[in-house]
This record gives C-alpha cells, structure tokens and sequence, in this order.
C-alpha cells in the first residue's frame, strides 16, 4: 500500500476504507478508558488495522503520596507492558502491536520516566501536553484562556521535550485552547510547527476529539502546517474498544486533511 501523500488528493479515499496503522490506544488503567484490551486488539483486526500501538498515559513519580486520576502508577508499568507483551505473541499473525506510552514532557518527572521505559523495554512515546507542570499544579492546557504567556510556554515546553528525540509525534497539537489575540496564536503555533519540521515529528489530526466534539482539531491550526509542510498523522485515541472501528470521524479527519492539502502518512517510520 503506497502512502497517502503519493497520491492525489481527490484519490485518497478511493485507497481504502480506514486506516491500517494506529498507536494512539489507551486501557482501563488510566480509570477513563474502557474494554480489556483483547477486545481493542480483535475490534483492530476486524477494521483491517495492520499495526496497533498501546499509549497509555505515562505514570509520573510523584514524591508527595499524590494519586493521580487519570493515568495509571509507576507499580502498574510492568504489568501494562507484560501484558500488551503477552497479546502481541498471541496475535502475532494478525497484526503487529507496539507498547509505549502517551506522554507530557515534565522534566522533573522526565528521568525517571525515560529510566522506567528503557527498563521496561517499550518501543515508543508519543507526546500528548495535556499539562504544562506537575498535573498537581495545573494548568490543563485545554481550559479556555486569553494569557498569551499560556500559549507562548506550551510552544516551549513541546518544542524542548522534542529537542530530546524520545518522542515519536505530537498527539492532538491543537489542544492548547488559546481564545485571545489570532496574532499571537498564528505566531507561538508557526514557531512550534517551524521547529517540529526541522526536526522531522509529524502532528496528529486527532479523531477522538472529533467525535466528543472537542475544542480540537481546529481549522485555525491545520492551516499552519500546510503552509509549513509538516508530515501529518492520524490518531485515534481510543478510549474502548468501538472507537476503534469510527469509520464516520476516520473520514473527517481525512476531509480535514484533504481541505489542507496536508502531508499525510500512514504509519510511523520503522514501526
């Protein structure tokens, strides 16, 4: 199968019916997903997906006795990789399973973390900046804001964790929910698609927010990696099972993309 961008555009859905590569999945130990994951994997090869990575939300080392909500412990990693382990030899005649985690570059918490992953021998992180700090101390970068310094350190903050070359893309890049100036919108997102080009990360359309009706994907940040030229990648960010088979939302994002005439691949190189 030929990548998206080697056809024209008009031909893109022609190729196929849905995507055959997805590494944005998430378990039930980050207490807001759902289905053991034996059901995303069987749900996967049904839709024809070829590759499947895990990316639970990285647990972080808090040093306080806080719990997080909303990813799982440094105590459950082991088992979250041994058993995506496990099922990727039962099913490795029907599809190729990856196991890494959706991550926030923290750098207090990013050592340890990096330890973590090369012990626990996962294959990838992907980026997901769903905070500038410790999620203890906020802020979440999908509350609505006017700050400009907001936008201006997530910009930062993505830009230096990428500079480490641990991850392998920006899930849902348009999360930052900056409301202010169009102006200093256009200029903290050209710096930060500016600088994921030259160091060659693609930028996830993500279909999750598309069918919750999200604040993202947004019109008014795709349009500043077509005029870039940043490699685009579709994830699903599948929360159960179902939402692996989302054929309705898989075909706006390629609308999206089609609209913007972005640079659209079908799979991460190497994996």
């Amino acid at each position: 199968l030929k990548k998206f961008k080697e056809f024209p555009k008009k031909e893109r859905k022609k190729m196929r019916d849905f995507l055959t590569a997805n590494y944005h999945t998430h378990t039930v130990r980050c207490r807001h997903a759902y289905d053991p994951e034996r059901e995303y994997i069987e749900t996967a090869i049904k839709m024809g997906i070829k590759k499947l990575g895990f990316s639970d939300h990285i647990p972080c080392p808090f040093t306080d006795g806080y719990v997080s909500g909303i990813r799982m412990t440094m105590e459950q990693a082991p088992e979250y990789v041994s058993t995506i382990r496990t099922l990727a030899e039962e099913y490795k005649d029907d599809i190729k399973i990856f196991v890494g985690f959706e991550a926030e570059y923290i750098p207090a918490f990013h050592e340890k973390q990096m330890a973590m992953f090369r012990k626990l021998g996962c294959d990838y992180l992907i980026m997901g900046q769903h905070f500038l700090n410790s999620e203890e101390t906020g802020p979440y970068t999908g509350t609505p804001t006017e700050d400009e310094s907001r936008i201006r350190e997530y910009a930062d903050s993505v830009i230096e964790g990428m500079k480490t070359g641990h991850f392998k893309y920006l899930a849902h890049p348009d999360l930052i929910n900056y409301q202010g100036l169009d102006s200093v919108y256009d200029w903290e997102m050209t710096r930060l698609c500016k600088a994921l080009k030259e160091m060659d990360i693609p930028l996830e359309i993500n279909i999750l927010g598309i069918s919750e009706k999200k604040h993202y994907p947004t019109e008014k940040f795709w349009r500043i990696p077509a005029e870039i030229g940043n490699k685009v990648i579709l994830g699903l960010d599948a929360h159960c099972a179902k939402q692996l088979a989302n054929v309705e939302c898989y075909k706006k994002a390629v609308e999206l993309a089609d609209k913007y005439n972005l640079n659209l691949i079908d799979e991460l190189p190497g994996m």
